[in-house]
């Protein structure tokens, strides 16, 4: 018998794993996502999350509490009389008597190699880091920060051509795949669980913009690695001196180049910049104010000769 489960999530990156489970039959008995934000062209109508879109688009009830602290929230969400309740970047804690109330338990699908990068941002983090590997868990929850114990895993590797959302967009349908395999298995009385390590625990601290800024004095690799982990959201920056106000750059694709000079020169016609060590060329970019565009295409409306300085 396919599963009665209660789907929580709110972002684009959980809208891969809500299809899934309703393509292999299980029956979605409610949709619990973050609350409309304002948006629009004038920032005045709510918008919908993509998980709340794709739900009403399948007929599925959305209910978008802005907490499950509440008594009547636990009472509507004990009313759903879900065997499981499935969560994939739901943006919000749940207390031990919602984790309490399917009776097969809460799982939550993780975009890390858990017990790396327990938090919220760990798809950035990883790049950003430098890690070579990371992957998709399907955990059962309990009241820790992401040390639930796991079910199942995938390994992805981490390449430095990918940005974060190469990587977002790598890892999503990876954990729609194994979220709908772990279901199949606790359908079957067969999901297997194991302790999480406490060895080799870090956190994925929520993205500050303050740490945005390029550091140049970095070896190239750590700042294609800044660069990628940031991009698009809310993307890598650094300045040009301009006629008044420095030109505000945010760069959001690179890669290694040759060469070498002080930190943050521009060493050729096709904007491979100077790091710390080694160099990085830029292929991405977007001006302050504008679209994001090529190299090629920034360097027709704004040329830069060697000797250009990025701060």
């Amino acid at each position: 018998m396919p599963l009665r489960l209660i789907f929580m999530g709110t972002p684009d990156f959980a809208v891969p794993t809500l299809l899934e489970l309703v393509a292999h039959g299980h029956e979605l008995a409610a949709v619990y996502s973050r609350a409309p934000k304002p948006g629009g062209r004038r920032g005045l109508q709510l918008q919908p999350t993509p998980v709340e879109q794709e739900a009403r688009r399948l007929g599925i009830p959305v209910l978008t509490p802005k907490t499950l602290k509440a008594s009547e929230a636990l009472e509507e969400f004990r009313a759903h009389q879900a065997d499981a309740a499935v969560v994939v970047a739901y943006g919000m804690i749940l207390p031990q008597p919602i984790l309490d109330a399917p009776k097969l338990g809460c799982y939550n699908l993780h975009a890390s190699l858990l017990p790396r990068w327990r938090g919220a941002a760990p798809i950035n983090r990883a790049i950003m880091a430098g890690d070579t590997e990371t992957g998709v868990m399907v955990m059962k929850m309990d009241v820790g920060l992401d040390t639930g114990d796991i079910a199942m895993a995938e390994r992805l590797a981490i390449t430095d051509q990918m940005t974060a959302a190469d990587l977002h967009d790598a890892l999503a349908p990876l954990g729609a795949d194994l979220m709908v395999r772990a279901m199949a298995a606790l359908e079957r009385g067969a999901l297997q669980l194991t302790k999480q390590s406490e060895d080799g625990v870090t956190y994925a601290a929520k993205i500050e913009k303050a740490e945005a800024r390029i550091d140049w004095n970095k070896p190239a690799h750590a700042v294609l690695r800044h660069i990628h982990g940031l991009s698009p959201f809310p993307g890598a920056w650094a300045e040009l001196p301009g006629d008044g106000e420095p030109v505000r750059i945010k760069i959001l694709r690179g890669e290694l180049a040759s060469g070498s000079g002080a930190s943050g020169t521009v060493l050729d016609d096709n904007l491979a910049i100077a790091c710390g060590e080694g160099a990085i060329r830029v292929l991405e970019l977007q001006r302050e104010g504008k679209g994001r565009m090529k190299s090629v295409d920034f360097l027709r409306g704004m040329p830069l000769k060697p000797g250009a300085r990025f701060t």
